[in-house]
């Protein structure tokens, strides 16, 4: 671990603000404890153990009474930043809570920006650079599975990882290198053999973590579910079934539906973003042509897409060659072809299509196996089991590619027999990237961008 840093003191509300029964005021930062009893009354703060919690009373300079609270004391480095700390939980509400920081403000501490806590606990060693990333992604995790995933990374099992390999390149590097401090005595210090089974093996392991980022991707921001279709074939019918509320306006009327209109709906712990779309078909309408053009803009977009079939129309030729249109420009987008209304189907019809699952939303006919059909389909030649390791950041991904690029440069360096330093500068050029994950080797516009992520009082 790093030293300890104790930089100013800065406050801030890290509970929601609103109506509660508590809510939590951190304060951290050299001098912090002193900061606060300051405006406590109670047990002398400045002399309590770390880790204790103790009742008293925040006051004004007046001696007028804020609140009762309870003072938790951290003392550095056994905290969350690793500098001294102290959480103050008050009575919940805007007022009183705003009142109290207030106060606390009064006593020459900053009010702390978004994320800074966490980029002190990052900067003073208590977590990697991933980890850190991972408690933004914990904060905002929308489903269970986009929280076991960020539970994985915060453990460290990511940083983990990547730190076995890099240090392997180190290694590899630090004997290249020294062969070129010996290069006039014709010293060999690297196994060419050995050096280059390092290099495949790392190539590997990068590509293997590479292969997992898509249902990292999924899991982490949800499955962005597209249903389209003629007019009234039931796409907003069925986003209201699966979200249980009438989130879309339903009418009998074609082309209600004028823009592309989104819903959240969690199922088996996976999220999925559905999207409705306008009916699909020509229009004179300005507003609903708009709409059309927007469903076929959420179309290309899509991570999984949910054709919709009015089984109460016969199929015409027109619709049976947009259905084969929408098929083919899917390309590797799963695609589903539902049959909807099926307690008004008219068996009249000789269709003679493959429809991959007939419901009914209204009456809620095989909605359960439509459910199970959409997860199947979306997790479709993805490899996702919970206790595997995933890539869920884009930087991560990013910073991999990169990697995964220069080490096999160094093993194409190595088969064509070129000199050492060739090897050094891609191997170099691969340990950057990897610390670039873990937060090793650091950029401050990446910093910045990475806790503007977070709110205020994390």
């Amino acid at each position: 671990m790093s030293e300890i840093n104790q930089q100013p003191p800065i406050a801030a509300i890290a509970t929601p603000v609103g109506e509660g029964g508590i809510a939590v005021i951190r304060v951290s930062g050299r001098g912090a404890i002193e900061k606060v009893q300051s405006c406590f009354k109670g047990k002398e703060l400045t002399k309590a153990d770390s880790h204790t919690v103790h009742f008293g009373k925040i006051i004004k300079k007046d001696d007028r009474v804020v609140d009762e609270v309870l003072a938790t004391v951290f003392r550095s480095p056994k905290s969350y930043t690793g500098e001294d700390t102290v959480e103050i939980s008050c009575h919940g509400g805007v007022l009183v809570t705003q009142a109290v920081l207030e106060t606390i403000l009064e006593q020459g501490v900053r009010s702390a920006e978004p994320g800074e806590f966490t980029q002190r606990a990052f900067l003073n060693g208590k977590l990697d650079l991933d980890q850190a990333e991972a408690v933004a992604d914990l904060i905002h995790a929308k489903s269970i599975k986009a929280v076991d995933a960020a539970h994985q990374q915060l453990e460290g099992r990511l940083g983990k990882h990547i730190k076995e390999f890099r240090q392997q390149i180190i290694d590899a590097t630090a004997m290249v290198e020294l062969e070129l401090d010996f290069i006039e005595e014709d010293v060999e210090f690297a196994n060419k053999e050995q050096l280059r089974k390092l290099l495949v093996d790392v190539d590997e392991e990068i590509g293997r973590l590479l292969d997992t980022y898509e249902t990292g991707r999924l899991v982490k921001d949800g499955v962005k579910t597209v249903f389209i279709g003629r007019p009234n074939a039931g796409k907003s019918t069925l986003l209201n079934t699966l979200v249980g509320s009438d989130r879309a306006i339903v009418t009998e009327i074609a082309g209600t539906t004028r823009d592309t209109i989104d819903a959240d709906w969690s199922y088996e712990g996976l999220l999925f973003k559905l999207i409705d779309t306008a009916g699909l078909r020509e229009t004179e309408d300005v507003i609903e042509a708009e709409g059309v053009k927007r469903s076929q803009k959420a179309f290309e977009q899509a991570d999984l897409v949910v054709y919709l079939k009015d089984l109460s129309l016969p199929l015409d030729s027109e619709e049976r060659e947009e259905i084969t249109r929408f098929q083919k420009r899917a390309v590797s987008t799963p695609f589903l072809l539902i049959g909807t209304k099926l307690d008004l189907e008219d068996s009249s019809h000789e269709e003679r299509i493959d429809y991959d699952l007939k419901i009914s939303a209204l009456e809620e006919q095989n909605i359960d196996d439509l459910k199970k059909l959409m997860k199947q389909r979306a997790l479709e030649n993805k490899d996702y089991d919970t206790s595997s390791l995933l890539v869920t950041s884009s930087r991560h991904r990013d910073a991999l590619q990169k990697a995964r690029e220069n080490v096999q440069r160094a093993i194409q360096a190595l088969d064509q027999g070129m000199t050492g330093d060739f090897l050094s500068i891609d191997l170099r050029s691969a340990l950057k990237e990897l610390g670039t994950i873990t937060g090793e080797i650091t950029n401050e516009h990446v910093l910045d961008s990475i806790f503007s992520r977070f709110c205020i009082g994390k």
